[in-house]
């Protein structure tokens, strides 16, 4: 295995990524009003921004769910349990002791597999129980019915629960981007694209000869 700096975040992905996080924060923040802990934006305009994030969100989960297949970079995304325990222990004990991150990223599987578990089940479960919850709060008006009390008041208290899942799951996140080679480093290959990772000889030669824009040249 040689380590090199490969693009591996293409254009539409680190797009996808910082969009989701501009909405994701519109929402969180139009949320918290909706709720009562704040009243920085008033009642009406607070609905009308979350539901525009909400659908701009949706339809840009659409779009990324179409470019994941038909990239087969969803494969990126499906967990396994090897590496899986080693990883855990290093996030809940290794890190504080200075140890060495035991996943080394490589160019078919850039996420490590608590990484990769913990996407699949936002991807699979709480993505999609906060929007079809969200569409059916957002739809009220056209199937509620003059017994529709429980059934709303089920579906506001789900899509609350998938909000704060993916609240938790952001502050853990951005705590996690400071562990190890810091912030900055971790951050940086969602700007650039770049990151340095290990490749065989075979990949290393199929992008040299398919693909050199990918590769950065070696520092001699």
């Amino acid at each position: 295995m040689t380590k090199r700096i490969v693009k591996v975040y293409p254009r539409f992905e680190r797009f996808w990524h910082w969009m989701q996080v501009v909405l994701i924060m519109a929402l969180m923040v139009t949320g918290m009003g909706l709720n009562g802990v704040h009243s920085l934006i008033p009642f009406g305009p607070a609905v009308m921004l979350h539901t525009l994030a909400a659908l701009a969100l949706l339809a840009l989960w659409i779009f990324a769910t179409f470019w994941l297949f038909t990239t087969g970079t969803w494969k990126q995304f499906i967990p396994k349990i090897e590496g899986m325990v080693s990883v855990a222990r290093f996030y809940a004990y290794g890190v504080f002791k200075g140890e060495e991150h035991p996943y080394e990223k490589i160019f078919w599987r850039k996420h490590n597999p608590l990484q990769a578990a913990t996407y699949f089940v936002l991807k699979w479960f709480i993505f999609p129980a906060i929007w079809v919850t969200g569409l059916l709060y957002l739809t009220y008006n056209f199937w509620a019915g003059s017994n529709s009390v429980v059934a709303i008041t089920i579906i506001a208290n789900l899509h609350l629960f998938a909000a704060y899942v993916i609240g938790a799951f952001i502050i853990v996140h951005i705590y996690l981007l400071t562990v190890g080679h810091g912030f900055r480093q971790h951050v940086k290959p969602m700007v650039t694209g770049y990151d340095e990772i290990d490749l065989t000889p075979e990949q290393e030669a199929y992008l040299e000869t398919n693909e050199p824009g990918r590769l950065k040249p070696i520092k001699r």
